[in-house]
């Protein structure tokens, strides 16, 4: 009776997984597919899952109805600027969170998680003012400068940073190591599944970021690729849904190549149980 409730178990974990799996790549399946299809496949019903005849074309068509190059470019600038800016200012602060003493030290720990807790959305008339009173509207720089500072960033760091054992430190101060160089020589290196993590999460949301540019841009030449892939219903029609499909699934490729690399860090950053 055992043995047929575990493998009774195990059949249903089984199916559970399945399911789930199912549930999570079936819409990438049927973006890929319907980016493939002819206009009359993607309106057909029932609907088609395989193309009679792969379309290529579609890409080649979502890639020619504006300057997609300039949209990519700039997707590219905005998001890995970005993330560079984040670790500049997120190492530094998560360090002196984790390893110094000062005051008004959990006042400021405090705002970095109530700045964690505030949707963009909340922020973004002031900032807009702001940005456009600085004549800045018409560069990348207001898709970039406030996002600056990442919150969970610091918050997650800063564990990682407190798990690091002080005698490490200490015999680093005793060799005469700078700050700089216990940051660049020890925090990091034993905090890159943390930083993979940080970096990963960081890129999908500002290189799927479709509201703050929708905002924050009035002209092609500044805009991102989700905008550019957004105006394809306004240029090709909106029941050109072969196309449309064919601009997400550019869209989605690179988010899924950093996925691969970053992967094994993020599995780690989420096991990780200390520094023996």
């Amino acid at each position: 009776m055992t043995f047929e409730l575990k493998h009774l178990w195990s059949t249903l974990n089984t199916l559970l997984k399945l399911a789930a799996l199912a549930i999570f790549v079936f819409p990438f399946l049927w973006m890929i597919s319907t980016s493939l299809q002819t206009i009359q496949e993607t309106l057909a019903i029932p609907p088609t899952m395989i193309p009679a005849i792969p379309q290529w074309i579609n890409f080649v068509t979502a890639m020619n109805s504006g300057p997609f190059l300039t949209y990519a470019q700039n997707s590219i600038i905005v998001t890995l600027s970005i993330i560079l800016l984040q670790f500049a200012v997120m190492i530094p602060a998560a360090y002196a969170f984790a390893k110094y003493k000062f005051v008004g030290k959990e006042f400021l720990f405090a705002m970095v998680l109530l700045a964690f807790m505030i949707p963009g959305q909340v922020t973004f008339i002031p900032v807009y003012l702001m940005l456009a009173d600085w004549g800045m509207i018409k560069t990348l720089l207001p898709q970039i400068i406030p996002f600056m500072s990442n919150a969970f960033g610091i918050f997650l760091l800063r564990q990682y940073f407190m798990q690091t054992l002080e005698e490490i430190i200490e015999s680093a101060k005793l060799d005469n190591a700078s700050e700089f160089k216990i940051i660049w020589k020890i925090m990091i290196p034993m905090s890159m599944p943390a930083l993979a993590t940080i970096a990963l999460f960081s890129f999908v949301s500002h290189w799927n970021d479709y509201f703050w540019p929708l905002v924050m841009t009035d002209s092609n030449p500044v805009r991102p690729l989700t905008l550019g892939i957004a105006m394809l219903r306004e240029t090709e029609g909106i029941s050109n849904w072969h196309t449309i499909m064919a601009g997400n699934v550019v869209l989605v490729v690179p988010i899924l190549l950093v996925y691969l690399i970053c992967s094994k860090q993020i599995v780690k950053a989420f096991v990780y149980s200390g520094i023996k």
